[in-house]
């Protein structure tokens, strides 16, 4: 059975649902990105916001990619870095309590926290605190760390420590392993641009990137940007929303629909259609079906706040998948 492991900044996500934009405006976030910020912004945050109900999940893009795969069966680890404090052992419970094997690295500062500023509409903007994430290091890593593992999913947030993304993608060539990239928030690739390139073209072998994120890849449109994506990986996939997504694989390709849903909350839409693309992937699906599963785990999840959903959902959302795997071998 192939497994998977995945690297990211490990995060707890606080989900705060918004009324209107007024707090973007006022503290200078631009709709729909990814800021970084210290602890004092948190905290003032945390004060204008103290007043709104807020909900708390363990998060970061590959932790969600993660944890999606794990929760449709797939035999999962995850590697990051925490605090000694109640937010790393709530990140930590929250691995184990998914069957995924945790291979955290502790430190000192407190564990990171993404603050989820959800819009009427359900788009998400973050204002992250990367506290211990940022501190996991290429000294961190090692070979037995891969032991085992066949795919290797990446969160392009790590773009930002040059030296740990390419002791990673070197340790899991020499593995053989299939190397996944998601390339995370549009304003991260243009601040990463030349490397970000120089680095799917000599490691990944699977990129995901959505609308916004292609467009800061290669300057283009989205089929465009799909066919100079592709030409550099394996398999290219750019999302376009309530669109669908794009799939390329050499002269193969693929457009598949969404799922028709109630949007709550994008946030882990993206993870999430990850997570079902490569389970499609490494059950040896065609690209179309694999889009399709991806489709079925982003639809779900986009009709709850946050990126993880509950046992009942997911039991729906596995009868799906397995109702898109039953039509494969009656095609076939």
């Amino acid at each position: 059975m192939l497994k998977i492991i995945g690297i990211g900044n490990a995060l707890v996500d606080v989900l705060i649902k918004l009324d209107n934009n007024n707090l973007l405006e006022k503290f200078s976030l631009p709709k729909g990105s990814m800021q970084l910020v210290d602890t004092d912004f948190v905290k003032r945050l945390t004060e204008a916001t103290k007043n709104i109900n807020k909900q708390l999940a363990s998060g970061g893009s590959a932790a969600n990619t993660i944890h999606g795969l794990a929760n449709l069966g797939i035999d999962s680890a995850y590697i990051g870095k925490i605090g000694q404090d109640d937010f790393g052992k709530f990140f930590t419970d929250d691995l184990k309590n998914s069957n995924i094997n945790p291979k955290l690295f502790f430190s000192k500062t407190e564990t990171g926290q993404a603050n989820t500023l959800i819009s009427k509409d359900g788009e998400r903007t973050f204002a992250t605190y990367l506290g211990a994430a940022v501190e996991l290091n290429a000294n961190d890593l090692s070979m037995e760390l891969l032991n085992g593992y066949n795919y290797f999913h990446i969160e392009g947030y790590l773009v930002f420590n040059h030296e740990l993304l390419l002791k990673v993608a070197e340790l899991a060539k020499q593995k053989k392993m299939i190397i996944s990239l998601d390339l995370a928030s549009y304003n991260v690739v243009e601040a990463n641009l030349d490397f970000l390139k120089d680095f799917v073209k000599k490691y990944v072998d699977i990129l995901f990137a959505n609308e916004e994120e292609a467009k800061a890849f290669t300057g283009k449109e989205p089929v465009a940007a799909l066919n100079e994506i592709s030409e550099i990986c394996h398999i290219a996939v750019v999302k376009i929303g309530d669109k669908g997504s794009l799939i390329k694989s050499e002269n193969e390709m693929h457009k598949v629909n969404i799922i028709p849903v109630e949007c709550i909350d994008t946030t882990g839409a993206g993870d999430l259609y990850a997570s079902g693309f490569l389970y499609g992937l490494m059950k040896r699906l065609p690209l179309n079906k694999c889009g399709e599963i991806g489709a079925i785990l982003s639809g779900n999840v986009i009709e709850v706040i946050g990126a993880k959903m509950e046992k009942k959902r997911w039991q729906k959302v596995n009868e799906s998948v397995n109702a898109v795997m039953n039509q494969d071998k009656y095609d076939s």
